[in-house]
């Protein structure tokens, strides 16, 4: 058995990373494309490697020089590549393709060995690896029946969208036996770049063979082996994460994301935090329903946003200002107060990096639970005197809340005190404590140093919309914030959500209510599970001690690497000698797939 790679083409769109070398040649992890995909070739002992070179081929073929590959290594050059397509780049390399079974191989994309050992060990002659369609796939897909047949390939120009569960994505890598390559593909080859040109895809043939009564060829389905193409540079960053060199790199780079999991088909994200029973599938549909409007035509600026999110939440137009979510209206804020400002540890990070370090005034509670109370906070900044204190209700990550009733007594301490206070109730729509919310135009009004922020994100379970409101009755600052941000700072899909969320309200509520029995099953179901402690939460996430002398760390890549399951390790946010993470509380069934994992890893 031999291997051909097709490595002819100028790869533009990596831009500077290709301008001097060949697109295989473009590193991940410090190791290139070409260097990998040899060695892994190496192994498997094959009569010998055949590469179509083209653009800075010379330099190519030096390079592979240098790496100490044992098995014979034939060059064919592509003078035109500049003009070609790979169908021209195979034809060049067709004599070989006839003369024994061959893998054939494209240069750009990287796969893990055990999908190049699987090829070679399937005992069908002739395959193509194929991988269940998931959205970052682009390019051809193919369909299969009951038996692996292809029964149908799909070029990128003829996807349909309704029928993407059916779609398979082509990885562009293939097994061809002699004699198919012979009899079929070859002679088809030609006709067709006869009839159509050199300026097309090899793919284009097979899609001709697989209409044939007995067309030859099979898929071979992946089972969970990575790969990724890399045609650009957010393709080789997703490589590069993919492909991380152990899995503490991986887990740090994907937190280095900041959310976009959906790349990772089958990563289970318990470190974001949204709401898993809302919204409903009617809200959805009917985003659905407008969604050529909206992706098509402007939003409206801030003043039409301020009526829609007032209306919302029973509050006047200019006490309400939206945001691109609360951090764009975090930052906002935050860039507005001066002089000392209270916060409590640990907490959502956000707040204090909005302010410098000299200027943060910390409370730590002290008992394993991390938990105060208004007493306590009002003791620690009589003595500790600060111009802005910050409260996280309920707070992250520990999930400490204070009813609303203790929240009015705060209030009104540090209102008389003439300190401005902030609420971040973004989480307390899941506390068990009913309209608890103090986004009330009455309560507002009362006290001109109060503001309210609250992460539709978080609560409502719709980041990627990125909505947030703030509410106070210093309408010089919220104003001066409407100026601040951009005038569209929200898009038309999160002014749509806002103008028809009003008629969810009783979705809304069954949700909460389906949470809160999740969470109490949740917690219990945790509780049972020894080598961890479970802090009690209002909110939807737990924060956990590990008891049993795991690190966070350790724990966090046991569930990434054996489970696929992404947790938040807090050890940056806790300096108190033990070990903590935070679990988001999702629905049943995720749930219960993280109780097995952490019985697995920590018993």
């Amino acid at each position: 058995m031999q291997a051909i790679i097709l490595a002819a083409g100028m790869g533009k769109r990596l831009k500077e990373l290709t301008q001097n070398n060949t697109k295989c040649m473009v590193k991940v992890n410090g190791v290139s494309l070409i260097d990998r995909l040899l060695h892994q070739l190496e192994k498997h002992h094959l009569s010998r490697i055949v590469i179509v070179v083209g653009y800075e081929g010379q330099k190519l073929i030096d390079y592979i020089a240098t790496l100490g590959i044992k098995t014979p290594i034939s060059y064919v050059d592509n003078a035109v590549y500049d003009k070609t397509n790979n169908i021209y780049s195979l034809a060049l390399a067709k004599n070989y393709l006839m003369e024994e079974d061959t893998l054939l191989f494209e240069s750009d994309v990287i796969i893990e060995d055990s999908a190049i050992d699987e090829l070679v060990k399937d005992p069908r002659d002739t395959l193509a690896m194929v991988d269940k369609y998931e959205s970052w796939m682009d390019g051809t897909c193919v369909k299969l029946d009951e038996y692996d047949n292809i029964v149908a390939f799909v070029p990128g120009k003829s996807f349909d969208f309704k029928e993407k569960e059916e779609y398979y994505k082509t990885v562009n890598i293939y097994k061809f036996s002699k004699h198919f390559s012979q009899d079929i593909y070859v002679p088809f080859l030609e006709a067709y770049c006869s009839a159509l040109g050199e300026n097309e895809y090899y793919e284009q043939v097979l899609r001709v063979i697989t209409m044939l009564d007995t067309p030859g060829i099979k898929g071979m389905r992946l089972s969970g082996q990575k790969w990724y193409e890399i045609d650009d540079e957010q393709d080789l960053d997703i490589a590069t994460t993919l492909f991380a060199p152990d899995d503490e790199t991986r887990i740090n780079l994907m937190h280095k994301r900041y959310g976009g999991f959906w790349r990772y088909p089958g990563l289970l994200d318990f470190c974001y935090l949204v709401n898993p029973y809302y919204p409903p599938k009617k809200l959805k549909d009917e985003l659905r329903a407008s969604f050529d409007t909206l992706l098509t035509e402007y939003p409206s600026g801030m003043g039409v946003n301020s009526l829609l999110a007032a209306k919302n939440f029973g509050v006047h137009k200019d006490n309400i200002i939206v945001g691109n979510g609360a951090a764009e209206l975090i930052k906002s804020l935050m860039e507005s107060f001066s002089g000392k400002t209270g916060v409590i540890r640990p907490t959502f990070e956000e707040y204090p990096n909005r302010y410098a370090v000299e200027d943060e005034v910390v409370f730590t509670p002290v008992n394993d639970n991390y938990t105060y109370s208004v007493e306590e906070l009002i003791e620690f900044y009589t003595c500790n005197k600060v111009d802005n204190i910050i409260i996280i209700n309920p707070d992250n990550p520990s999930g400490n809340y204070l009813k609303k009733e203790e929240i009015i007594r705060l209030i009104k301490w540090t209102d008389s005190q003439g300190i401005k206070l902030v609420v971040d109730e973004s989480f307390a729509d899941f506390s068990d404590e009913p309209d608890n919310s103090l986004i009330e135009q009455k309560l507002i009004e009362t006290y001109s140093r109060l503001y309210v922020m609250k992460s539709i994100s978080k609560s409502y379970g719709v980041p990627g919309l990125r909505l947030g409101v703030l509410v106070s009755s210093d309408t010089e600052a919220i104003a001066a914030m409407k100026k601040d941000v951009a005038i569209w700072n929200i898009n038309s899909f999160g002014e749509y959500y806002l103008q028809v969320a009003e008629k969810y309200k009783k979705d809304y509520a069954a949700a909460m209510d389906k949470f809160r029995v999740e969470r109490k099953r949740f917690y219990n179901e945790l509780e049972q599970i020894s080598g961890i402690r479970v802090i009690p939460s209002q909110a939807n996430y737990f924060m956990i001690e590990i008891t049993n002398g795991m690190t966070a760390k350790e724990l966090m890549i046991k569930l990434f690497k054996n489970h696929y399951l992404l947790i938040k390790d807090l050890t940056s946010k806790v300096h108190d000698g033990k070990q903590y993470i935070r679990i988001a509380i999702r629905n049943d069934v995720d749930n219960n797939k993280m109780i097995e994992a952490l019985k697995k890893e920590l018993n």
